[in-house]
């Protein structure tokens, strides 16, 4: 665009609307820090809300969401907003006057929204996990990377110190080979291993029922779903694991330099089609990466507890003491010793813990971000950095701190956990090639078994139990599961070949 179309598009522009930095950026390859982005938010009734009040340095412009009723309180903050219920209508409407998107809906949801407005140069902030399937990671990361925005997932451990410095003591070798991690957490804190409702609601006249199941498969409204429940149903969450491991394995997987895992074990308690169990352990296997700093990066196993199930207690810890926090926590298992974390990798200590009187820690040598030692339930610090990279020319930029190129795998990981579990009734490691996105070891005429039906009465005094399974051809479930259908006229963007 020359500068005599610059300037006349801009004024026609400027007569009914804002004009969006988005515009000036693309022309001028940068947005000046004092500028204000021109954001939107797509899923503001709850962890969105949040989001954008740690955003309210820019301008807030547009709000969509599929229950008005939920997300009143945001609407209320910021009345100047035009208010949607469906993000597609939100785009064609407000076009260009909208710089970058801010996605908190389910997680079934995620990618299609972000995914679209990646495809029309918006810069993104997506909620963990950052996408619902191992699929949908992977094309966010090529689609961010074809269209040269500025992104973050909202796992928001992320942007604070401590992540860096577990990264710094385990490859300034302070415990040697790492060949052995156990990460846990308390969730879920809202209900699972449910079976489907048997009957139908009446919709609320506040919620477009149809646009939050989305390209999901239909069915008939019920309040089990939603508000907030919605994690506890494979359908449109991905339960505890999902919820979680985006905050807890996030400094392993930075610490470790890991990539895709090669080998996936689950288990569970009783697993069934429509909703995560309500305990569950999984045996991630990475294969030996490339030396990281001091420190060889062999081999290593990953395992993730959660429902109340936590690992072995280290013998280094004293009697009476947690371990890691309330929320969860993280054990390192080096050859030389240990190191142990809260949830977010909060207050991470050798083991024994007397250890630290005399440990030498290493210089930093890892970026900090502005805010990122502070509190972190009252930090916008990784808001504030997604929006500090939305502002730089993408020849330039510095990438958000969980910017897609790392986040994206990060988050197939968190997935592949979700696989491992839902394909437990296979009875074996799962074998993965993680570039073509697919287990090597599932045959064409393997079948499993998976519960569809769970009752239980009691009649005259006597039990009576029904238990049903449903089987599927295993190759072509996984495959499902890895790459979701899309129903309801909802589809993804191609995947770029990057």
């Amino acid at each position: 665009m020359d500068r005599r179309n610059f300037i006349k598009n801009t004024t026609a522009l400027a007569s009914f609307s804002i004009v969006s930095s988005h515009v000036l950026g693309k022309t001028l390859g940068h947005v000046a820090p004092s500028d204000k982005l021109n954001i939107a938010g797509i899923g503001v009734g709850g962890m969105g809300r949040r989001n954008l009040a740690n955003m309210k340095s820019e301008n807030i412009v547009a709000l969509c969401d599929v229950d008005w009723r939920y997300a009143q309180k945001t609407f209320k903050d910021y009345p100047g907003a035009k208010q949607f219920k469906d993000w597609r209508v939100m785009f064609d409407e407000m076009g260009d006057s909208i710089d970058a998107v801010m996605v908190a809906t389910p997680d079934h949801t995620h990618a299609i929204a972000t995914a679209h407005a990646l495809t029309l140069g918006k810069h993104c902030y997506t909620q963990k996990p950052l996408t619902h399937s191992v699929y949908e990671s992977r094309l966010l990361t090529r689609l961010a990377k074809k269209h040269r925005v500025a992104t973050q997932m909202g796992n928001q451990g992320n942007s604070f110190d401590w992540c860096r410095q577990i990264a710094e003591w385990i490859q300034s070798d302070a415990i040697g080979e790492v060949y052995e991690v156990h990460c846990w957490t308390d969730r879920p804190i809202w209900p699972q291993g449910l079976m489907k409702p048997k009957d139908g609601m009446s919709v609320p006249d506040s919620l477009a029922w149809d646009l939050f199941v989305g390209p999901a498969e239909n069915r008939p409204y019920h309040s089990v779903y939603t508000p907030w429940n919605w994690r506890g149903w494979w359908d449109f969450g991905t339960g505890a694991l999902g919820d979680m491991a985006c905050h807890i394995m996030d400094p392993l997987y930075w610490a470790l330099d890991l990539k895709y895992p090669i080998k996936v074990n689950g288990s569970s308690t009783l697993s069934n089609l429509y909703s995560p169990p309500h305990a569950q352990m999984v045996q991630y296997t990475f294969p030996a990466r490339a030396k990281k700093g001091k420190v060889n990066m062999p081999e290593v196993k990953v395992y993730w507890y959660d429902g109340g199930l936590v690992p072995e207690r280290p013998k280094e810890l004293a009697p009476g003491a947690m371990m890691g926090d309330e929320n969860g926590g993280i054990i390192f298992v080096g050859k030389k010793g240990k190191i142990m974390t809260g949830c977010y990798g909060m207050n991470p200590t050798l083991l024994p813990v007397t250890d630290m009187a005399h440990f030498q820690q290493p210089k930093p040598w890892i970026p900090r971000i502005p805010g990122g030692n502070g509190d972190i339930w009252n930090s916008n610090a990784h808001e504030q950095d997604w929006i500090r990279a939305a502002k730089e020319s993408p020849d330039n930029r510095k990438e958000a701190s969980s910017h897609f190129g790392f986040s994206g795998p990060f988050n197939e990981m968190v997935v592949m956990g979700v696989l491992a579990v839902r394909l437990q009734g296979l009875h074996r490691d799962l074998l993965w090639d993680g570039e073509k996105m697919e287990f090597t070891n599932i045959n064409d005429a393997d079948k499993i078994k998976i519960v569809s039906v769970d009752e239980f009465s009691v009649v005259d005094g006597d039990p009576r139990f029904n238990r049903q399974f449903t089987e599927f051809n295993a190759k072509d479930i996984a495959k499902e599961w890895i790459q979701h259908t899309y129903h309801n006229g909802f589809r993804l963007p191609d995947m770029p070949k990057i």
